[in-house]
């Protein structure tokens, strides 16, 4: 009976639910940065957060001169209870770096690594520094 009571413990600790990915556990008001697909969970939030990937990079490459900087923008989902939530965040247009889930806010900090002309950035190589207030 014990052992049976172990198994199901184990089986209940480690179930996936597509709804509700669990990663690691980040404070409120602090920058933490996510590769594409990674999540976190924000801790006295009750939200789990994920970088799902970019959507779009037209930032001038620092190796060029531009007439406008251009911007990128990522696709972040927050995970709550129910169906999950997702927001387009920019870089370059002080407007659109930010969205509001309920009373906290989540915020694009940088975007990583930034474009060079004789280089492609492959979609994994990505990394976003987000942070989520209150």
């Amino acid at each position: 009976m014990r052992g049976l009571l172990v198994v199901f413990c184990l089986l209940a600790a480690t179930a996936c639910d597509e709804k509700g990915p669990i990663g690691p556990t980040v404070p409120l008001n602090e920058r933490f940065t996510l590769a594409p697909a990674e999540v976190a969970a924000i801790q006295g939030a009750s939200i789990q957060l994920q970088f799902v990937g970019v959507t779009g990079d037209s930032r001038c490459p620092a190796d060029a001169l531009c007439i406008q900087g251009g911007g990128a923008a990522v696709l972040v989902r927050v995970y709550e209870t129910g169906d999950p939530a997702e927001y387009d965040l920019h870089t370059g247009d002080a407007r659109r770096t930010s969205a509001v889930h309920r009373d906290v806010t989540i915020e694009l900090v940088e975007l990583q690594p930034y474009p060079f002309s004789s280089r492609t950035i492959e979609p994994s190589d990505y990394r976003a520094t987000l942070v989520a207030r209150r």
